[in-house]
């Protein structure tokens, strides 16, 4: 007899312990391996997040300030002052004075460089005093005979064998000869104000016999200055006239157009006066810019002439500017800053920013942002009164005179002013603008742009693009998926699965190139046959399917079970076609032959060609695979004793597929429109090339938008390292991720809640 082995002798006992080991082994290395990418996905995620906030973070620091040094009044024999400035690199500052002296000095020491005479006409004071283009430099000085002297002040630089030297300068770009603007010699400007560009300038002055006078200068040649090289003396024709009934002047500001001339009485009110046309000039209106018994002790231009910064007695900071309203154009007062301050004896504008700030007669200084409505820091930096202030062109410096005849030079470290909570997401009343909005405008060619960071239109601009594209996806995802998954034959299933999937593997890029080359363009031309195929299509589809129900057995049973959906293809494709081929005739019988300026007269709705309803098919198509594919998972793997045990009980298969498998495949489904809520959240290069890129607020689905993700793919690269700018589109990624975050962090909730709640079934 055969001896049989043991399966539980030792070499069998032995064989199945190595297995359990090595088995063992795998599962362990597995698991380790699983939980080290875990981590090490989560690691990522933080550290991400971490980075973002790194570089966001220098965003909300305070301004703050050291100073440097103090010394006397340079030359203060020579007069007191009547303005003070520094030069681009913080090495010379001047100081003109009432004695017609411009005293250039040490920053830091306060040694004078040079003293230069401002050439004036003999027995003659000066009586008035005024700056235009604080930038370039320019002043202008009124005179005791009615004349007026048009002056630069110029820095050059000079490589020598000890270093580099600045070399400071007076220029005169309409020559030494002064300007005449009281034609009778006999009066003196006790008030003088002056723009001017390249082709033109105005002066308006005020007598000391109560007449405001204005000079135009046009140029025969361009003005240029010193720094463009040209030293030339220029000719120019003027044209003089007296404005009337303007009285108690105290100040005079010509804004940058010179078609407005701004006064400010002694009364504490301001005329707006139009002098765009010399011969027909208009006061348009006249109102009180502070309280009652107060009166106006500052009264200047913010950084681009356009807005208006007074100071008054009480310490009160306000900010007007005018507004075109039905009226007419109105001087508005567009806000207030938080000001703590006694009576204002000083306003000055930063030269590069839409910053200021003042000082007052009990020694404290503060530094403001007009757009963001900020007060960055407030300090008393003198027991005394303080007279005059300096802000250097890069705002990284500042020096200060006060009635003692001490002077003090500090450093600022004031790097991102524009930044504040308002900018981001509350309305803001920008200049030029009849009334607040959120606008985002990040750049401009000019130096006197306001910035305007507002994140809500991106924000708003990301949400409704995948609001569109989930509602071009989701049906036909989810329904494809309810459809694959339940009805469809396995066969057909194995062809349809694989081939919506494989979708997903369509670079965004060439999706979002034939959205905006060619269905744009498509959609555009056929607008009426779009819409009527929301229509046409869904009732081909009843109709065909009416037919196929009433057509005799023996010809439906031809068609296995399962593969009936294969007959529709040639019907979508038939009703689509005439659809598209109807879009001509509905267009000329319902909308006078243009559908889209129909829509513009009769409904107000203005059509751009790359507009919400490109971006949401496309964006649809990009998403339709992730949201069909997680579906179709969840649905076929509803457990089968589940769909026969309601089939057996009775129930219909429409009836188990609703109560039972959607329910049951529920988290799944949820999830799976969620990661497809996620995907289009982020999507960047569809929303690049199929939209117009405009950050606008407007959910109509013929206008476009700007996403938050599509902003920084066209920004970042023309952003300047480390500016406001560049800190503030890391912060809309940063929002961007939290969005994501948020909309994983929810689906992971409801999705747990769901799947607790139906596995009972």
């Amino acid at each position: 007899m055969e001896k049989t082995s043991d399966p539980t002798s030792t070499p069998a006992r032995t064989l199945t312990t190595r297995m359990d080991r090595s088995r063992a082994i795998k599962n362990r290395i597995t698991s380790i391996s699983m939980a080290v990418g875990g981590i090490s996905v989560i690691l990522s995620i933080v550290l991400i997040f971490f980075y973002l906030a790194y570089v966001v973070y220098p965003l909300f620091l305070s301004a703050e300030m050291e100073k440097t040094t103090s010394y006397p009044l340079p030359a203060a024999t020579q007069g007191k002052t009547l303005h003070l400035a520094i030069e681009e690199q913080n090495r010379i500052a001047v100081r003109f004075t009432e004695q017609a002296k411009a005293i250039f000095f040490n920053v830091t020491t306060g040694d004078v460089v040079e003293n230069i005479d401002i050439t004036l006409p003999k027995k003659t004071n000066i009586s008035s005093f005024t700056t235009s283009r604080l930038a370039k430099g320019f002043v202008a000085f009124g005179l005791s005979n009615g004349q007026a002297v048009f002056a630069q002040h110029t820095y050059k630089t000079r490589y020598l064998a000890e270093g580099k030297k600045i070399i400071p300068s007076l220029f005169y770009p309409l020559g030494k000869n002064p300007i005449e603007i009281d034609r009778t010699g006999k009066h003196a400007l006790t008030h003088i104000g002056l723009m001017h560009d390249e082709e033109k300038a105005t002066l308006v002055a005020y007598t000391d016999d109560n007449r405001l006078l204005l000079n135009q200068l046009v140029f025969d040649d361009e003005l240029s200055d010193e720094d463009n090289g040209d030293t030339e003396e220029i000719s120019f024709d003027s044209t003089q006239i007296e404005i009337p009934n303007i009285q108690h002047v105290s100040k005079l500001l010509i804004d940058t157009s010179q078609s407005l001339l701004y006064v400010a009485h002694n009364n504490g009110e301001v005329s707006l006066i139009d002098i765009s046309d010399l011969n027909d000039i208009q006061v348009l209106e006249r109102k009180h810019v502070v309280a009652d018994g107060t009166e106006i002790t500052k009264f200047t231009f913010l950084t681009g002439e356009i807005s208006l910064l007074i100071g008054d007695s009480k310490g009160k900071l306000s900010q007007w500017f005018p507004v075109q309203k039905e009226t007419g154009l109105t001087l508005s007062h567009i806000r207030d800053f938080d000001s703590k301050h006694s009576a204002i004896t000083d306003i000055v504008t930063e030269q590069r920013r839409k910053g200021f700030a003042a000082i007052d007669d009990k020694g404290q200084l503060a530094f403001y942002h007009s757009t963001a409505h900020r007060t960055l820091l407030h300090e008393v930096i003198s027991e005394s009164r303080l007279n005059f202030l300096a802000v250097s062109p890069r705002a990284d410096t500042f020096i200060t005179e006060d009635e003692k005849q001490q002077v003090q030079f500090w450093h600022i470290n004031n790097e991102h002013p524009e930044m504040s909570w308002s900018v981001l997401w509350d309305q803001v009343w920008y200049e030029s603008y009849p009334e607040p909005s959120y606008t985002w405008q990040s750049s401009s060619a000019s130096n006197d742009f306001e910035p305007k960071f507002s994140l809500m239109p991106l924000a708003f601009g990301t949400l409704k693009a995948a609001f569109y594209a989930m509602l071009f996806a989701m049906p036909l995802a989810i329904m494809g998926a309810i459809y694959t998954a339940y009805f469809m034959a396995p066969k057909m299933r194995t062809y349809v699965k694989p081939t919506i999937e494989i979708m997903e593997a369509l670079p965004t890029v060439i999706l979002g190139f034939l959205a905006g080359l060619w269905l744009a363009p498509l959609i555009e031309s056929h607008l009426p046959g779009v819409f009527s195929m929301l229509i046409i299509l869904p009732a081909g589809v009843l109709i065909f399917a009416f037919g196929w129900k009433n057509l005799p057995k023996e010809i439906r049973q031809r068609i296995p079970d399962g593969w009936q959906a294969a007959l529709l293809i040639p019907v979508l494709l038939f009703t689509g076609w005439l659809s598209m081929a109807l879009s001509l005739p509905i267009e000329q019988l319902f909308f006078n032959g243009d559908m889209k300026m129909w829509l513009g007269e009769n409904l107000g709705l203005h059509y751009d060609q790359r507009n919400s309803l490109v971006v949401g098919i496309a964006m649809g198509v990009a998403v339709i695979p992730t949201i069909f594919s997680i579906t179709e998972d969840a649905i076929f793997s509803v457990p089968k004793n589940l769909t026969f045990g309601s089939l057996a009980l009775g129930a219909t298969p429409w009836q188990t597929l609703i109560y039972v498998v959607i329910l049951t495949a529920s988290p799944g489904i949820f999830s799976a429109v969620m990661i497809g809520m996620g995907r289009a959240v982020g999507e960047t290069m569809i929303v690049l090339m199929a939209t117009g890129n405009t950050p606008v607020m407007d959910f109509s689905i013929f206008q476009g938008m700007r996403t938050l993700a599509a902003n920084v793919a066209v920004e970042m690269p023309e952003a300047e390292v480390a500016s406001t700018h560049y800190r503030i589109l890391f912060l809309a990624a940063l929002v961007l991720f939290i969005f994501t975050f948020m909309f994983n962090t929810v689906a992971e909730i409801v999705r747990q809640r769901l799947r607790k709640k139906y596995s009972s079934l």
